[in-house]
């Protein structure tokens, strides 16, 4: 029988870099690949410009037991900004709860602080200094 998860994927517009950073002190996330655009096999029909070849072609981040993908625009690409992704975090242990959603508050905007609910002991929402939306979700109640 085949399994299904669910993997978010993030398109930065040239600061994925920085929200790897940003996401594994947030999210006690380990960097599990990472690769730029420069070290990619180049394609002829795409030539790369010199300053974009530091920019993430593709990186892949473990938290706990899940993966999060992040990604930079192909140069020339459009980027979107905005709340195009939205993450849900669970977790059992509203001290881990309440350390994430704190450390993902630094430089972002708090929709609904963290706080006991009908559904959950601890649950808020809250969108990143880099604008990507997240639920955080405490499993059981009190």
């Amino acid at each position: 029988m085949m399994t299904t998860r669910l993997i978010a994927y993030l398109v930065m517009d040239g600061n994925a870099r920085e929200a790897i950073q940003f996401y594994v002190q947030a999210l006690d996330a380990k960097l599990m690949f990472q690769q730029t655009f420069g070290e990619m096999p180049e394609n002829p029909d795409f030539p790369l410009p010199a300053e974009s070849k530091e920019r993430i072609a593709h990186a892949m981040l473990k938290v706990g037991e899940s993966d999060l993908m992040l990604s930079d625009t192909f140069p020339g690409h459009p980027h979107q900004s905005g709340n195009q992704v939205t993450i849900c975090i669970s977790t059992k242990d509203k001290e881990s709860a309440a350390k994430m959603f704190d450390a993902l508050s630094q430089g972002g905007n708090v929709g609904m602080p963290l706080q006991e609910t009908h559904f959950s002991p601890a649950y808020g929402s809250v969108t990143d200094k880099f604008g990507v939306g997240f639920q955080v979700f405490t499993e059981g109640m009190m």
